[in-house]
């Protein structure tokens, strides 16, 4: 069987023209020979009926404190709606489809209500519908324990779904279909020149969307690079190729030129920094242990963390900084607070061993007058942290500096 996974967000199924369009893509693959499983989100966003956020806020105009079991079995009625409007769609052009949640799909997930983790997946009724001739719509993110309680997998999920089918099945390929032509090299709304990549590597991808590129979950692109299914993100749209996620070392025509070595740049706002100073602190009281364990104690997520001698620095979004703070002062220390900032990203497989990449990246702020209040890398990305009021420059004059848009 010739596997191909075709996902559909949520906003390309909105409108009965939207979901025609997505319906040609999986009718086409079905043409060319291949099985199509295809993956759905809920319809629509936010202030749409059926779209998750809206099931969300209508519970908690009742009661805000719903447990997260319940909630799952809340949120999973968006995706439940549109496989079923899918299949319609595709039967009313005489394609025999057959609808799936989650679980009857065969995807087991952990017992963490609301973010659950997948942790098998049995094909084998899709298997069978799809031998019998039909295509198999299933409801994107979510899936059921092993007692049979409904799970969400957290935002994002459908990518999750999608990529988890691809490598049980061993699909030919994974197709992420989104409101754009592909990934590209910056957010086009503060880039005007960006362009859509033609191919990147997991890891590339990975970074990117970790770092605040929403094109694609990166837990996705992390379970399809265990088995090496090419991941391609499309547009519904249109029908440009768009971009092609696979291993370098698969694939031939990856090509790591020595003077391309930024692929993208990308981009979080709304970030604070804070700066403790640890110098009176003696060195067997861990003041650095007790700093970290404090905040995840409290559920705040940590970034960007630089960790010296006599200081640890680090950044938290900025709704949860005076919270941080407090914590802080109450164990004794004074940290120093800076709001409104954001982590601009460099990300490019190239830059590994390449001499002046960090100075490169300095250079091109320091000519637009952008100061730098942090920074940190790796083998495939180096970061900057800049003031927020700065953080659209400062993603132009690196664009610029590598000429990404050419």
């Amino acid at each position: 069987m010739k596997y191909l996974v075709q996902k559909f967000g949520g906003t390309s199924l909105a409108t009965p023209e939207l979901r025609e369009l997505a319906a040609q893509k999986i009718i086409a693959a079905k043409k060319e020979g291949y099985s199509p499983v295809v993956v759905v989100s809920a319809i629509g966003r936010q202030g749409d009926p059926y779209a998750t956020d809206t099931l969300l806020k209508f519970i908690g105009g009742i009661y805000p404190e719903i447990s997260c079991r319940d909630l799952d079995n809340l949120m999973a009625c968006g995706e439940v709606i549109s496989g079923v409007t899918m299949v319609a769609v595709l039967e009313k052009h005489g394609y025999k489809a057959v609808f799936l949640t989650g679980g009857q799909a065969g995807i087991v997930t952990d017992d963490s209500f609301t973010d659950a983790h997948i942790t098998q997946v049995n094909p084998a009724l899709i298997n069978k519908y799809t031998a019998d001739g039909a295509i198999v719509v299933v409801a994107g993110f979510q899936g059921q324990t092993r007692e049979g309680l409904i799970t969400t997998l957290g935002r994002g999920g459908s990518d999750t779904s999608a990529a988890a089918l691809g490598v049980a099945l061993n699909a030919e390929a994974i197709d992420i279909y989104t409101d754009v032509e592909g990934i590209m090299t910056a957010d086009p709304r503060i880039v005007k020149n960006a362009r859509t990549l033609d191919i990147v590597t997991y890891n590339e991808i990975c970074q990117l969307a970790r770092e605040g590129a929403k094109v694609i979950h990166p837990r996705a692109v992390e379970i399809a690079m265990q088995k090496n299914v090419p991941l391609r993100v499309k547009c519904t749209f249109s029908d440009a190729p768009g971009t092609l996620v696979t291993s370098a070392a698969d694939n031939g025509s990856v090509e790591i030129k020595r003077d391309r070595v930024i692929t993208g740049i990308t981009h979080i706002p709304d970030v604070s920094q804070l700066k403790v100073d640890i110098s009176g602190w003696a060195e067997n009281d861990y003041p650095q242990l007790k700093i970290f364990k404090a905040m995840a104690l409290a559920g705040i997520s940590v970034d960007f963390i630089n960790v010296h001698p006599d200081a640890a620095i680090f950044t938290v979004k900025d709704d949860v900084a005076s919270k941080a703070v407090q914590i802080l002062e109450n164990m004794g220390f004074s940290p120093g607070v800076t709001p409104g900032c954001a982590k601009v990203s460099a990300v490019g497989a190239g830059m590994a061993g390449v001499p002046g990449v960090m100075a490169s990246i300095l250079e091109a702020l320091a000519a637009e007058n952008i100061k730098v209040l942090q920074t940190a890398d790796s083998h495939s990305t180096i970061w900057c942290l800049v003031r927020q009021d700065e953080m659209e420059k400062a993603i132009r004059a690196l664009h610029n500096y590598f000429a990404l848009g050419e």
